[in-house]
């Protein structure tokens, strides 16, 4: 459907706000060294909204340079202090919530609701939550484990974190990244994707403004393979983050490894969306649609692939066909638009590869092409439902991250949960039931770092995310993050005052 409402002029001044350039090193921004620049398009349009000089190895030098040098006196903080500043962050953050939202959406595509009830007020409450748990960064108390020592456990910041994120969520997976991280008493050098730097950049520089140091934060913006593989393979960086494809997440563990860095990985996701044949046939539709439909279904934790219990399944193919039908397409910032385009027309087009291939063995339900009229210049492809694929096909095995749901029948609860089971991928999922030995026993055997229960995708910054087998390891947000960007330091005290120690006869001398 295509209803958008009345179109806004009204989008940021890209060129205008980063004319200084896409880089920011040492609390300043910067162009580029690379030589090559690269355009920031609005996928709505197709219109060119900021070129920019790219990152070369010289500039990630720097940021590397400036976080290692800022390091001593932000990680020897107390944890008051850097709390503190970064509830001072939250605060510039949200009086510029507008600026932050504008941007997102321009880069792209979202609806501009999207941005302003999800990922804005969303990367807030992030901030607000580093910020206290700032201040409860502990290790195991102290006690006489041997009898004759006391210990206790130290956690200490890493060091330098580089870290790598996509263009899906650039401001939310910009502050995944940049919050634990600095909470710890880590510094950063975070590089987003070329193709959404636009709001990494203002999250940098509203740190600075709230008066984080100077080096804690820096952005560089280049390509993975020049930029992004430097950074990882850095000497100096102690630590790295990725998110992304489960294919560049090989090749970032494989840079990692050659410097024995920590690695943290959330990849991709194929998640799940089971119907047991007692739930409620109207909230699992709903849920279905929203699930699927989120971001245009740029989302690793997306609802991809329905199982649906036999006995609802004809009604659900229906009732969400239908609903689907009625999404409104449409211009990011316009009022009535419910689902912009995809962030490029190279991925549009790779999910109506997806799709068009899927035709020769599977029904495609509704969607399935890319609109025409005034959204021809976009990037927009409709909501897809597909149905009749078998198990070991692309469109059931594969992340498509469109928007794009494949919905296949089950029979019994042991089936759909094994149906469930077989991808590669475990990220997310989703059980539908109003039985709670079912959701408890979906709890317990789907192998997802997080499972809900009637209902799919919200998450919070209380508790942690990120996944099982080939979506990584690893964990984002919460306090469990904590463990990915502090060292455990085990601290020992002899108690006895005598010099010579009854172990020592095993090296030399008798009792």
């Amino acid at each position: 459907m295509h209803n958008p409402g009345s179109t806004t002029p009204e989008r940021f001044p890209a060129q205008d706000r980063f004319a200084d350039g896409a880089q920011f090193i040492a609390g300043r921004p910067a162009k580029g060294t690379s030589g090559r620049t690269h355009t920031v398009v609005d996928p709505a349009t197709g219109a060119e909204v900021y070129t920019y000089e790219l990152a070369g190895p010289d500039d990630v030098d720097a940021a590397v340079a400036a976080a290692r040098e800022a390091f001593p006196a932000w990680a020897g903080a107390t944890p008051g202090e850097r709390s503190d500043a970064l509830h001072r962050f939250a605060a510039v953050v949200a009086d510029r919530a507008e600026d932050f939202a504008r941007a997102e959406s321009l880069q792209c595509g979202k609806p501009l609701k999207l941005s302003r009830e999800f990922d804005v007020p969303g990367t807030i409450d992030n901030i607000a939550f580093f910020a206290g748990a700032a201040r409860h960064l502990q290790g195991q108390s102290a006690g006489e484990y041997s009898g004759d020592h006391t210990s206790y456990v130290r956690r200490e910041p890493i060091g330098v974190v580089g870290s790598v994120a996509p263009w899906n969520y650039p401001l939310q997976m910009a502050a995944w990244k940049i919050l634990p991280a600095i909470a710890a008493g880590n510094t950063i050098v975070l590089k987003p994707a070329e193709l959404t730097p636009l709001t990494s950049l203002l999250f940098a520089r509203a740190a600075t403004d709230a008066g984080i140091p100077d080096g804690v934060i820096n952005i560089v913006t280049g390509t993975g393979g020049e930029a992004g593989e430097h950074l990882v393979g850095h000497p100096d960086v102690a630590m790295t983050s990725f998110t992304g494809s489960t294919a560049v997440g090989k090749r970032v563990a494989e840079i990692a490894t050659a410097t024995v860095k920590r690695l943290h990985l959330e990849l991709g996701g194929k998640a799940p969306f089971v119907v047991f044949d007692d739930a409620d046939l109207d909230a699992a539709v709903n849920g279905a649609v929203a699930g699927a439909l989120i971001n245009t279904g740029q989302d690793c934790t997306a609802a991809t692939r329905a199982y649906v219990q036999r006995p609802l399944y004809e009604a659900f193919v229906e009732r969400t066909a239908a609903l689907m039908e009625t999404v409104r397409l449409g211009d990011p910032f316009a009022p009535g638009t419910d689902l912009g385009p995809m962030v490029s027309h190279v991925q549009r087009d790779r999910v109506a590869g997806f799709v068009d291939r899927a035709r020769a063995y599977a029904r495609v339900v509704t969607g399935g092409e890319a609109p025409l009229g005034e959204l021809r210049d976009g990037a927009y492809y409709r909501p897809t439902l597909i149905a009749g694929a078998p198990q070991d096909s692309e469109v059931v095995q594969s992340e498509i991250f469109g928007p794009v749901l494949v919905v296949l029948p089950f029979d019994t609860d042991d089936e759909g949960i094994a149906l469930a089971n077989d991808t590669p991928y475990g990220l997310a999922a989703s059980a539908w039931s109003r039985d709670v030995y079912r959701t408890g026993r979906a709890t317990r055997e789907i192998k997802a770092g997080c499972v809900w229960i009637n209902d799919h995708i919200p998450i919070i910054s209380e508790m942690p995310h990120g996944g099982h087998k080939a979506s990584g390891f690893g964990k984002d947000m919460s306090a469990y993050s904590f463990e990915e960007y502090t060292q455990v330091k085990h601290v020992m005290f002899d108690n006895t005052a005598v010099v010579r120690k009854d172990w020592h006869r095993t090296v030399f001398g008798d009792r």
